[in-house]
């Protein structure tokens, strides 16, 4: 046991980090326990472990007496003289009260203390590594589940993985190695817990931060992004040099950066935008390859409302309107998005504008202008085209030809006379 204990505090000196003579102290306190259970209620007992061999012994300090009441506690002259010459009633000696069977009940005790001082001394050594580590990207081991939440071994550390912030169409096997994002180390009644993340936006941010040279020396600025974990990204970017190319940059060569990123993803699709500080352009560049008509921005209550035609309307919104949500998120802006509404104007409804275009002109009525109509003049400008022979042959018109065509030049001189410049302004030439 001896042998198997030395390699066991060296395993865990090596393996944990925690001091040798630490974990000794640990033992120390819990051997006294076993030795309270093995040799009864001794007069201050206490137990030794040689740090080199092992060896575990009991000590309890005897009062002399002239006549032992208490053998736990008490021990004769007599016997107190072969142990020490100078032996007197009333002192206390020091005697070995390890007892045979000690080795086996001394290393259950010695085991669980053991254990327990481990599991402490971890649990402060994880505060102290990942205080400072938050937003980091670790690489772990699926070691085992509890319930929905995954336990992933760090190496020297475990981690927990949330059921809240795993990817919902990822599913993982123990063994199976993973990337995660440290979001939080966090304080619970069993100590420090590291807290993983797969479903962080945070995550996404990272990633291309480790792919992007650009973005970790800071040349290309993530402005935003907007996720729904295992199904789509937006990351807004941003170059602080003019000459790069912040979407280019991210996308990499034949776009393997990008390609890199959603292979860690597991495919799901990361749409890179560019960003602007110009808010029409900022979603425009969001919701591409939609094509938008028009806005209609409410600056005070950050809103948009923007008009599509009625075949990119699905476009624009997404399927289950992830694209519209993600747009949303990404700017901040309450996102609107409506079918532009195209009215259809019929061949009677072009004639009754006609008819009321012609009138309105003065000295015609609504019987000429609807025989006008019908007879090919549908506006002013074909009207004040015609001579009095074209209206006379009509049979309908010929009793007022002279009438209309008066009305007509009247209207022609009323608007050139409205349209003439002033004398204190000149008319321009060419």
């Amino acid at each position: 046991m001896n042998v198997e204990f030395l390699a066991v505090l060296d395993h865990w000196e090596k393996e944990k980090g925690i001091k040798r003579d630490v974990m000794i102290a640990a033992v120390n306190e819990a051997l006294v326990m076993a030795a309270k259970k093995a040799v009864g209620p001794a007069r201050e007992l206490r137990c030794e472990i040689d740090a080199k061999s092992g060896a575990i012994r009991a000590f309890a300090k005897l009062l002399v007496v002239e006549r032992v009441q208490s053998k736990h506690d008490e021990m004769s002259l007599f016997d107190a003289l072969r142990k020490k010459d100078d032996a007197k009633v009333g002192d206390e000696i020091e005697i070995e009260v390890t007892p045979s069977n000690f080795g086996r009940i001394a290393a259950q005790f010695a085991k669980q203390a053991l254990m327990q001082h481990v599991r402490k001394a971890e649990k402060s050594l994880i505060w102290e590594e990942f205080k400072d580590r938050t937003g980091d990207i670790v690489s772990g081991i699926v070691r085992r589940f509890e319930r929905s939440d995954v336990k992933v071994d760090l190496g020297r550390y475990e981690a927990l993985l949330p059921n809240r912030e795993r990817v919902p169409i990822e599913e993982y096997q123990i063994g199976e190695r993973l990337r995660c994002y440290v979001k939080a180390v966090e304080e619970t009644p069993h100590g420090p817990e590291i807290i993983l993340s797969r479903a962080a936006p945070e995550f996404v941010i990272r990633l291309f931060a480790l792919e992007v040279s650009e973005i970790a020396d800071g040349t290309v600025e993530v402005k935003g992004v907007a996720r729904e974990p295992g199904f789509r990204t937006k990351l807004a970017v941003h170059s602080r040099d003019n000459r790069v190319d912040p979407v280019g940059a991210c996308v990499g060569l034949r776009g393997q950066r990008v390609k890199n990123i959603v292979r860690e993803l597991n495919n799901e699709k990361v749409d890179i935008i560019r960003w602007d500080p110009n808010i029409i352009t900022y979603i425009t560049n969001a919701l591409a390859p939609a094509k938008l008509r028009s806005f209609q921005i409410d600056e005070r209550n950050k809103r948009a409302r923007i008009l599509v035609g009625e075949d990119q309307l699905s476009l624009a919104i997404g399927k289950r309107g992830q694209n519209a949500r993600l747009t949303a998120k990404l700017t901040g802006w309450q996102i609107d998005i409506d079918a532009e509404v195209i009215k259809i104007v019929t061949f009677d409804d072009q004639v009754a504008r006609a008819v009321t275009s012609l009138a309105a002109i003065p000295g015609l009525d609504a019987e000429m202008a609807h025989a006008l109509v019908s007879s090919g003049f549908h506006s002013f400008a074909d009207l004040s085209q015609a001579e009095v022979d074209d209206l006379a042959g009509i049979p309908e018109l010929a009793a007022h030809a002279q009438t209309i065509i008066a009305a007509v030049k009247a209207e022609v001189e009323r608007r050139e006379s409205s349209s003439a410049p002033t004398a204190s302004e000149p008319a321009t030439v060419g």
